[in-house]
């Protein structure tokens, strides 16, 4: 289970310190007209897509970084549980926008984040 859990965790970093980092520093107007169901960009603040992908890359670096470390471990399951909070907002933002096909890739990605937090808060927690 361990080994599970560190695997989906370093996948979920990669993907979001992608994601991320196309928030933090491509600009709106080519996020916009990127394919990927971008859509939405074009209905929020500038600086709230600059600060999602800088949330998005925390959560990255929070997944893998403290566990490695050994300081601060909580902030692993803390991480995922704030990624997870995310994607929660961005199934609620594609279900008012009548987007279904993206709406499910972003469960898709929720689905491993919950398996992270309630692995790293349950059975595999690095708390002893």
């Amino acid at each position: 289970m361990n080994t599970a859990l560190w695997i989906v965790a370093g996948l979920l970093a990669a993907l979001f310190l992608l994601a991320g980092g196309g928030k933090l520093f491509v600009s709106k107007k080519m996020l916009a007209e990127a394919s990927g169901a971008q859509g939405w960009v074009k209905d929020v603040n500038p600086a709230f897509v600059r600060a999602l992908g800088a949330l998005e890359i925390l959560g990255a670096i929070g997944l893998i970084l403290p566990a490695v470390t050994g300081i601060a471990p909580i902030l692993v399951p803390l991480a995922a549980t704030g990624l997870a909070t995310i994607m929660v907002g961005a199934v609620i933002l594609r279900i008012r926008r009548h987007e279904a096909k993206a709406m499910l890739l972003d469960l898709f990605y929720l689905v491993p984040i919950v398996f992270v937090a309630i692995g790293r808060f349950g059975p595999e927690s690095f708390i002893s």
